[in-house]
């Protein structure tokens, strides 16, 4: 059967692989960003600190995602744990950079008068140094995104939700007739989705982001 028909007659399977792929990215963003914000402010003050948190956060995302995968699974098991802790890990370079790059371009002055009006430590970070860097760390959180779609698919390899047991169920029956039907709904799947998100990560920015900052 041609490209369509196979769509057709595998429709359902394909969004319940679709809904479970966004669904883990998600879930892994979320928890990635709340992880990665939380260490940005922990450690921007310092340079040493941001330093060590910037290195060890890339040195995670040079891991080969296959191997990364398959080190997790004798200790969490097959299936959706080894999924969250990989992307989780994956996610949080982009987020923990953006969020100390956006933190240490707070114009001091605007710091230090919130601190004049008699404004907590806490309060300052919260109602003018996070949003203020809002918009670098939604950069972060939208690359972080994009890569996590893709990475997403090799959780196939431990019995992972997602995309990604189309591709591998179409590499697995190479020369079958529907082999490449199977890899490329897999991988179209994949870029809609990255679409879809990106375009709601520019609808969050708009409505987030007040329009002078965003100029």
């Amino acid at each position: 059967m041609d490209f369509w028909e196979y769509l057709g007659n595998r429709h359902e399977q394909l969004l319940m692989d679709a809904w479970q792929h966004a669904s883990a990215v998600f879930q892994c963003m979320v928890l990635a960003t709340v992880i990665g914000v939380l260490i940005g402010v922990a450690t921007y003050h310092s340079g040493w600190a941001s330093g060590l948190a910037t290195t060890g956060t890339s040195v995670i995302l040079t891991i080969p995602s296959l191997a990364l995968i398959g080190l997790l699974v004798p200790m969490v098991g097959l299936g959706v744990p080894p999924t969250v802790v990989a992307l989780t890990l994956y996610g949080l370079l982009p987020i923990v950079r953006n969020c100390v790059v956006g933190l240490r371009g707070v114009d001091p002055s605007l710091v230090d008068a919130a601190k004049g009006i008699g404004m907590s430590r806490l309060a300052r970070l919260v109602r003018v140094e996070l949003p203020l860097a809002w918009p670098p760390i939604l950069t972060g959180i939208r690359v972080s995104t994009q890569m996590l779609m893709g990475i997403a698919a090799i959780a196939a390899y431990a019995s992972g939700p997602g995309l990604g047991n189309e591709i591998f169920r179409g590499l697995g029956s190479l020369g079958s007739s529907n082999a490449l039907n199977q890899v490329l709904a897999g991988t179209l799947g994949i870029i809609v989705l990255a679409l879809l998100f990106d375009a709601a990560y520019v609808l969050v920015g708009r409505l987030t982001i007040p329009r002078g900052i965003r100029a």
